[in-house]
């Protein structure tokens, strides 16, 4: 393996400077700003760190992708800002490499929030047309957000996963690594069951979302023995963009629940 990654990241002090440091991490195709919304509300009780995971924001390149060096990234992270404990909230592929953090820093975190994501080997290619349409805008030599735009509506059907992988494209580049996620891409959707971490765990669920399964409660249960599930009415994959208030609400709950 080698060596950690110095992340890219933005540390939001707090007035409530006691309170342990909640890091927020995002998912595929993401940035430090996409967790922006629950920045803002947590920013007042909790000092907050956003971070860019490898490959992607203004953090370093690697043509090596997986969650053991992705947690080691963020261990580093810790390190350099001599962080003891901290709480972690984070989305989608973020929420993998979060758990695989409990496994390499068990100590290191005191609580997790999962958004939308299990700790399963999903076996699904989920973002192959996503995919050709970062490759087609890179081909075609766009330089110009709104001619990416028109091409991209041409080959994919959500209007608001464009406009999110939009917010990455700037002078005619992707702020993530393209070639590395797609060569990576088996590794991002599979998963080593971690040990056992018994401390508290939120899983959120987009009522609409494939990403978390009644089956997958065994694989839950067995690596997150304290997990609980929270399921947001009416909404998909993206549910701190579709819903902020009521995922807000279920992440005060659950950190007000385990206050140490």
């Amino acid at each position: 393996m080698k060596p950690a990654m110095k992340l890219n990241y933005r540390l939001l002090e707090s007035p409530n400077k006691a309170s342990t440091p909640i890091v927020l991490i995002h998912g595929l195709f993401g940035s430090l700003d996409n967790l922006g919304v629950l920045a803002r509300d947590l920013q007042p009780h909790y000092p907050i760190i956003q971070v860019d995971l490898r490959n992607h924001g203004q953090s370093p390149r690697s043509p090596e992708m997986n969650y053991d060096v992705m947690a080691q990234d963020l261990l580093e992270l810790l390190d350099e800002l001599s962080l003891a404990k901290v709480i972690v909230i984070a989305h989608s592929m973020g929420g993998k490499v979060a758990m695989a953090l409990t496994a390499v820093a068990p100590d290191r975190v005191e609580k997790l929030v999962v958004i939308d994501m299990a700790p399963i080997d999903y076996n699904t290619r989920r973002h192959d047309s996503v995919f050709a349409a970062l490759q087609a805008v890179t081909q075609a030599g766009i330089t110009d957000r709104r001619e990416a735009h028109k091409l991209m509506q041409s080959m994919l059907k959500e209007e608001p996963t464009i406009q999110f992988l939009l917010k990455s494209f700037h002078n005619g580049e992707w702020r993530f690594n393209v070639p590395v996620l797609l060569d990576q891409y088996e590794n991002i959707i599979g998963w080593n069951d971690v040990p056992s971490w018994p401390h508290p765990v939120l899983f959120l669920k987009g009522e609409h979302s494939p990403y978390i399964q009644d089956s997958y409660r065994e694989n839950i249960a067995r690596q997150f023995p304290q997990a609980r599930a929270h399921v947001i009415a009416d909404s998909g994959h993206w549910i701190h963009a579709e819903k902020p208030q009521q995922v807000l609400r279920a992440i005060h709950r659950f950190l007000d629940t385990y206050k140490q």
